[in-house]
């Protein structure tokens, strides 16, 4: 008996001596062609890996077994272990995705293609994507969203101030309206009344009727409005002001600003912690992922990566609402 205690000990203490796998997050050095890996728990870069030409977004797929970064420059889909970071695949001949997103009912995988001012509609079942139709729009489609029934994608067009609504159904415009200048990131709110676009070019959130995209109202936020992070909490959401060097929190039922926070570094891309304690920024123009303590509201700690850092991701993330 006393043998089987021991036994029993010795195999509970080995158990509780094995290390935990660190939690890696995933960082995209669109000007460096390659993604930065970082131990979540140390603050630390612990590789680069090449990836591809030109990437710049990613998320994860509907069921979550892998995250998608989308390479603008070599014209493919590369699928990541989205626990470890590690290569799955590599989906060859996807033309320009630079911004892309599925529909909430996961049918459709739409992409914003920057550079080729287009939309591609892909039909999507399992783990194929199929073309049903490419929708050329001018110019510089930017950012993605989708109506809560999956009927509507909606699409901001950088260079031509305006939104498009695509019906997804039949791959049809449905209206474009202008907007600000420069829009860029783009948000449903909860109550699927309203769209809330940053203005890149401007210092301002523009709500826009998700109707027929009519202007209600301007959020001033801060120079270089870009692009959009929910709180988690079904209410709050952030922006990034690129050039002010802020984030600003909106309030989605008031549609106002509610805080600031500064961020260093030109602040696009955001992650939550589930528990909501660290929002973590990639700062584009000084090569570093700032990670900000939300309870102090300040820098915690910076992380160096590659240049023009841009998509980040990790996988115990807050809930995307």
């Amino acid at each position: 008996m006393h043998a089987l205690r021991s036994f029993h000990l010795t195999l509970l203490l080995l158990v509780c001596a094995r290390p935990v796998a660190a939690e890696v997050a995933v960082v995209l050095n669109s000007n460096d062609d390659n993604v930065s890996l970082i131990d979540t728990k140390a603050y630390r870069e612990i590789a680069r890996v090449p990836i591809g030409k030109g990437p710049h977004h990613l998320m994860a797929t509907p069921d979550e077994r892998f995250l998608i970064v989308g390479n603008t420059g070599s014209n493919d889909l590369v699928y990541l272990n989205r626990q470890t970071g590690e290569i799955v695949r590599r989906l060859p001949n996807i033309a320009d995705p630079y911004q892309f997103g599925f529909s909430p009912d996961a049918r459709w995988f739409v992409i914003a293609g920057n550079r080729l001012d287009r939309v591609d509609v892909y039909r999507h079942d399992g783990d194929a994507l199929a073309l049903a139709k490419r929708i050329a729009l001018a110019k510089t489609p930017s950012h993605v969203a989708f109506s809560a029934d999956s009927a509507t994608v909606y699409v901001t067009l950088q260079e031509s101030d305006q939104i498009a609504a695509i019906d997804l159904g039949s791959q049809t415009l449905r209206w474009i309206a202008p907007t600000g200048r420069q829009p860029a990131g783009i948000w449903r709110t909860p109550d699927g009344r309203h769209l809330i676009v940053g203005m890149t070019g401007a210092d301002f959130a523009d709500v826009l009727d998700a109707g027929d995209g009519h202007s209600i109202k301007h959020i001033p936020t801060g120079r270089g409005a870009h692009n959009f992070l929910p709180r988690g909490d079904g209410r709050h959401l952030f922006i990034s002001n690129r050039v002010d060097n802020t984030i600003s929190v909106i309030d989605q039922q008031t549609l106002v600003v509610v805080d600031t926070i500064n961020v260093p570094g030109g602040p696009d891309c955001m992650e939550l912690r589930r528990d909501g304690t660290e929002l973590w920024v990639t700062s584009r123009w000084i090569n570093r992922v700032s990670v900000i303590d939300l309870t102090t509201k300040k820098l915690k700690t910076s992380i160096k990566v590659g240049r023009s850092p841009h998509g980040i991701y990790f996988p115990t993330h807050a809930p995307r609402k």
